[in-house]
Parts: C-alpha cells; sequence; structure tokens
C-alpha cells in the first residue's frame, strides 16, 4: 500500500468528488482540494483517515504547492464547467492560469504522476460521421468560452509535457449519479425530465459523445496506472445524435420524444433570446448552434481500450442511474415527477 498522499483538485466536483471516493475506496489516501466556501456535501462520510480537505484556489501557486506536501501523485481535475458566462475570465482563468499554477506547484514538488483532465471540447467537432481521436486538429473559428478555455488549456499542458511526467484525459459529455450542482449536462437531463408526455421537441441531428461519470473516473485512475507520459487519452462512451439521445429518453421515461428539425436561423434566434434573457449559465448560444447543432461532437476511446484497457458502458445504463439518481434527490418537483413513466431495467 503506498505510503504517500494523492492530491485532487476540484474534488468538491462531480468528477472530483467520484474519483476521491474510488480512490479512497481503492484504499489510497487523497487530500480534497477545494475552494474554501465549496459545498462538501459530494464528500460527506469519507473516513477522515482516508481524506483530508485542503483548501485554496488552483490560480494561487502557493496554495497548491501547500497542498502537495507529502503527495507524490496529482489528478488536475478542477475547472468551471459553463458554457458561457457574461465574465469570460471565470471560466478561462482557471482552466488556463489554473492549470499553470497547480503544474508549477507540482513541479517544484517533484511529483511522480500526474493526470490532467481535459475534454473532448478542445478537438472541435467531427468531419462528418468520422469519430475524432487525440491529434484532430481544433478547426472552430471563435468558438463558445468553455471550448475556447479547454483549448487553451491543452496548450499549457503542452508548455510542461516535456518537464513533467503528465497524463492528460479527454471525456466525452459526462451523466450519471452525484451531479448536485448540477453541471450543464445534468441541468439539460434535468429540464428534459420536467417536460410532459406527448410532448414532440425540436431537435437536430448534431450528436454528443455520452459517457458515464464511473467510467471517466475509472479511466483517470487507469491513466495515472498505465498512461504514457506526454500522451492524450480520450474518456468516451456511446456516440449519439441528439436525436437519438431524445428518443432513448423517451423511451426510458414515456416524456417528449423527437419532433422537427429547426432551421438554423429559427435556432439561433431561439438561442439569441435564451442568451439575452435568461440567467448567467444558458444551455444554448448562438455560437453553440452555429458550431454544434448539426455537428458532431463523436470521439473514439480506441486509444484508451488499447493502451489502459478502458472500457465503458451503454448510454442507456448511464442516463437509467442519471435519471433515478435526480428523481431520488429532488431535483424533479413532485409533481412532474410523478409523470415520469420509469420503465428503468435496474442499473
Amino acid at each position: 500500500m503506498r505510503s504517500k498522499w494523492t492530491l485532487v483538485t476540484g474534488a468538491s466536483g462531480f468528477i472530483g468528488s467520484t474519483l476521491v471516493r474510488r480512490l479512497v475506496e481503492r484504499g489510497e489516501r487523497v487530500k480534497a482540494f477545494v475552494r474554501p466556501g465549496s459545498n462538501l456535501s459530494p464528500l460527506m462520510g469519507i473516513s477522515p483517515e482516508r481524506m483530508q480537505l485542503a483548501y485554496g484556489d488552483v490560480t494561487v501557486r502557493d496554495t497548491v504547492y501547500r497542498a502537495l506536501a507529502g503527495c507524490d501523485r496529482l489528478y488536475h481535475v478542477a475547472a468551471v464547467f459553463k458554457f458561457t458566462s457574461r465574465r469570460p475570465n471565470e471560466i478561462i482563468e482557471p482552466a488556463v492560469e489554473g492549470t499553470r499554477s497547480v503544474l508549477e506547484a507540482a513541479r517544484e514538488r517533484d511529483i511522480e504522476r500526474i493526470v490532467v483532465t481535459s475534454s473532448v471540447a478542445a478537438l472541435g467537432v467531427a468531419t462528418g460521421d468520422e469519430p475524432m481521436d487525440e491529434n484532430h486538429e481544433f478547426r472552430l473559428s471563435d468558438p463558445e468560452v468553455y471550448m475556447r478555455a479547454k483549448r487553451e488549456q491543452l496548450g499549457v499542458v503542452e508548455e510542461y509535457a516535456g518537464r513533467l511526467p503528465i497524463v492528460t484525459v479527454m471525456p466525452g459529455s459526462v451523466f450519471g449519479p452525484g451531479d448536485r450542482r448540477p453541471t450543464a449536462n445534468g441541468r439539460a437531463l434535468v429540464e428534459y425530465l420536467k417536460l410532459g408526455p406527448g410532448r414532440r421537441l425540436p431537435v437536430t441531428d448534431g450528436g454528443i459523445n455520452v459517457v458515464d461519470v464511473d467510467d471517466v473516473v475509472e479511466g483517470h485512475r487507469l491513466a495515472m496506472e498505465r498512461g504514457r507520459l506526454g500522451e492524450r487519452y480520450i474518456l468516451g462512451g456511446e456516440n449519439l445524435t441528439l436525436r437519438q439521445i431524445v428518443a432513448l429518453l423517451h423511451e426510458l421515461t414515456g416524456l417528449a420524444e423527437p419532433g422537427g428539425t429547426p432551421s438554423p436561423l429559427l435556432l439561433r434566434l431561439a438561442a439569441w433570446a435564451v442568451e439575452r434573457f435568461s440567467d448567467d449559465e444558458p444551455l444554448i448560444t448562438p455560437r453553440m448552434v452555429r458550431d454544434y447543432a448539426y455537428n458532431r461532437i463523436w470521439v473514439t476511446s480506441a486509444k484508451a481500450e488499447r493502451e489502459l484497457g478502458y472500457t465503458h458502458r451503454p448510454a442507456r445504463e448511464t442516463f437509467s442511474r442519471a435519471i433515478r439518481w435526480y428523481l431520488a434527490h429532488g431535483y424533479v418537483p413532485r409533481p412532474l415527477a410523478s409523470r415520469v413513466r420509469l420503465e428503468l431495467r435496474p442499473v
């Protein structure tokens, strides 16, 4: 059993908290790096003998340096997962300068192994139906803020890759139990669960890669143990069009089914109205419509499967697990939740 500690940044987040629990279950001692004032409910119940809280900010190198005392491994998971913001730097600065600060602190502490969490958003969009691999060229011009942040983060990682023992992982669109905030992906699923049966939801044939949070976390662990230094590994799941996703959700819940395909102009006008008049975390923006509504963020995890032994479950199981969790934890008001057919296979 290893005597030293492992630091996980972003430990109160969706992926981070799930990773902390997985590592502790496997017998590791983990330092959970969180910002002061963070909601710590995702970490409740973990033995203090196996997990210590370390408070700080990834953009402040000294706080990361202190947290790394006694550690020989580092998972840098921290990120602000919002597609856009009226204050873009709240997304860009943690991704770019935060990653730089974390890696600089790791260099000074002589950390033995580092796994950095990126995203398939840093790859752009697929050409036709051909899924992207880790070397896909990013061709989007003036992308949405989150995509720009993850792309610039990769540039920082590349700066340090020759000097530090870094492995980069790139998850697809992550769903599953434990998404307490919830993330943008989770919010979209919760909004769907609030729709009534008999409705037809306008949807395009754009697409995403759906992956389960537990599979992504296991992929992180495998990258730490087996990943080749300096390499990137996509941690994906099932490639589905948005129409296929809505059809699957309809099959699972009995709620809204796929409707017609809106015109690009109408969809962009709707996205503009959402961005202009909604809160600070719109689920759709004109840039996202332009880049993703009719294109696909489809990827292949072949490299991770071949080199790490990575596997993933079907999207049906992932959505079933997520839906059960949201319903059980009150994310859908009771009158609306009662309309969910919930013909879900046990998972």
